[in-house]
């Protein structure tokens, strides 16, 4: 098994004055190409911290992903720590300086002396290009670890490893079957009650259980070998059955999409009322290309169960598609109805919990409303009693 490794640098990665996207994003990607991560570093500007960690990694990992510090300026210090740590000097590249001033070039702007400092590389290591950007990558030996720079730009980053540092992998190295991960979210249940159902599951060798807690959902995952894939295939039905009627979607891609697939295949759009989650619906569902028929804001106003549910049954009548309705927050709670045509409901749920903010309260009320719609797409009941969430009142219409 190799032991693949990422280093982060830049003092505003260390502080936290940006999110390292790029380590998340790395992460996931090289789990799904058999090479998930072994450990992740975060050093600063600092090169003789630079410096020590990449001599120290280099004893331990097979692989090291370092991400910054490529830059034009003082602070970018990559490549003079690489060429420290592997006791020779920085050269110039002469091709790359070429793709730099021509880049500089086909804009109309003169290159900044500076630039010239991205073209510069440890002697002996081998340039990695960039063709969206000035910081050219490189590689080199050191120890027992192969060592790939990138730039922190996302963009050039993703790039890089997609295009240029998976196809040397691959041509470097025999490189093991992917995992195989199943992955379902539930809402509306506590991770300790989920856990209490599933931790006594007998688990094929190798295979792990796992708990992924993002307010307001629980992600249950299935993680093992590629060989155990068909035994965890048949003991998945298994975790189907204890996510019960809070499983609502399976897979990564998010409950908007999982709707919005639906509405699709389906053939309709949707109509949309909202008050409390203003708008985020309409945003969450179009983003994942579902065809919004009808979308508008609503006033802040009191009203009754009864009364949501006659505007969503008019909406679905106007439009000649499902109607949906988020009232405004009152004394007692939301109001959220749905009418398709054939069936309708609504139901209050109370959202004043202290610990959740306002934001979270209107993610809160999004998915309980694309919930009851998955619901009847899926030919369910549109509510479902039980869990945290568990509606205040539910009214049943014609």
């Amino acid at each position: 098994m190799f032991k693949v490794e990422m280093l982060s640098t830049g003092d505003e990665v260390l502080s936290g004055q940006i999110v390292d996207t790029n380590a998340a994003w790395l992460a996931d990607y090289f789990f799904h190409q058999g090479l998930p991560l072994w450990r992740r570093n975060t050093v600063g500007d600092n090169a003789d911290d630079l410096v020590a960690v990449l001599t120290e990694r280099s004893l331990e990992a097979d692989i090291l992903i370092v991400n910054g510090g490529l830059g034009p300026t003082g602070d970018d210090l990559s490549a003079e720590a690489a060429a420290r740590a592997a006791g020779v000097g920085l050269e110039e590249h002469p091709e790359w300086l070429a793709k730099i001033e021509a880049y500089f070039a086909r804009r109309g702007r003169p290159m900044a002396a500076s630039n010239r400092k991205q073209a510069l590389i440890p002697a002996g290591s081998e340039m990695i290009d960039n063709p969206v950007g000035t910081a050219c990558g490189f590689a080199l030996r050191l120890n027992r670890c192969w060592m790939f720079f990138t730039p922190g730009v996302p963009s050039e980053f993703r790039h890089m490893v997609e295009h240029e540092i998976m196809p040397r992998l691959r041509r470097q190295f025999t490189l093991p079957a992917p995992p195989v991960c199943l992955r379902l979210t539930t809402f509306g249940r506590s991770e300790s009650e989920l856990a209490q159902q599933l931790d006594a599951l007998p688990l094929p060798q190798g295979v792990v259980m796992g708990y992924r807690s993002a307010m307001p959902v629980i992600e249950l995952k299935l993680t093992g070998p590629a060989l155990q894939g068909d035994q965890m295939a048949a003991l998945w039905p298994r975790v189907r059955e204890a996510a019960g009627d809070s499983l609502i979607f399976e897979g990564t891609d998010g409950l908007p999409a999982k709707v919005a697939g639906l509405l699709r295949a389906r053939g309709t759009g949707l109509a949309l009322a909202e008050q409390f989650t203003g708008g985020l619906l309409s945003l969450q569902l179009g983003r994942a290309g579902a065809a919004i028929t009808h979308g508008e804001i609503l006033p802040a106003r009191s009203e009754t169960l009864a009364q949501t549910l006659v505007r969503a049954q008019n909406l679905a009548r106007q439009n000649q598609v499902p109607g949906l309705v988020v009232s405004s927050q009152q004394a007692d709670g939301v109001n959220i109805a749905l009418a398709t045509g054939e069936h309708s409901g609504a139901m209050r749920v109370v959202l004043d919990n202290p610990r959740h903010s306002p934001a979270l309260c209107q993610e809160i009320a999004a998915m309980l409303a694309l919930n009851m719609l998955r619901r009847w797409l899926e030919g369910q009941p549109l509510t479902a009693q039980g869990g945290w969430v568990a509606p205040q009142a539910v009214l049943n219409g014609e």
